[in-house]
């Protein structure tokens, strides 16, 4: 854990070094534990983007996700998800965009294959601008197909606006 957690860093420093006008950079975490079964999860998804022109960008998320019920089931997943983003409305403080685009995942869990899995589809967005260069960043719902990704969600083709497929970070544009 340690190691990703410096690997992020070093990324974004790089970045952050050779930043241009344009390039953003955002993510969000998440924890949550349920003590009736004593499960613990976390996720770590930093993304990183460039504004390509004031309606369309290019981005990639990667995703780190841990899943423990104690003592003995663990699981870990990675996933990379490349996106085109297309912002469809703007005004002075408010944005609505959508992300097109794919991942591709892996989850494994201990003394178990691991598992692959692929997405595709479009997460409608909101961007609230909170100052020059940062902005609040949510995502809302899905539609697409999904196969095995790592999210948990149910295989096959489909719209979800429920509060599983709800996502909140923070994006900094240089």
């Amino acid at each position: 854990m340690r190691k990703l957690f410096l690997l992020v860093v070093i990324v974004m420093a790089a970045i952050t070094a050779s930043a241009q006008e344009g390039i953003y950079l955002g993510g969000g975490i998440s924890l949550w534990r349920n003590n009736d079964v004593d499960k613990t999860s976390f996720s770590i998804t930093p993304d990183v983007g460039y504004n390509l022109s004031e309606k369309w960008a290019v981005g990639v998320e990667l995703a780190y996700a841990h899943n423990g019920v104690e003592p003995k089931i663990n699981g870990n997943a990675f996933a990379l998800a490349p996106y085109a983003r297309y912002s469809f409305y703007e005004n002075k403080i408010v944005r609505l965009f959508l992300d097109m685009g794919f991942g591709f995942s892996t989850y494994k869990e201990k003394h178990v294959d691991s598992v692959n899995g692929f997405e595709i589809g479009v997460k409608p967005g909101l961007a609230v601008k909170l100052n020059d260069n940062f902005s609040f960043i949510t995502k809302v719902g899905f539609a697409g197909y999904r196969d095995d990704y790592y999210r948990g969600e149910e295989n096959g083709f489909g719209v979800g606006l429920d509060g599983e497929n709800i996502s909140i970070g923070i994006e900094y544009e240089f």
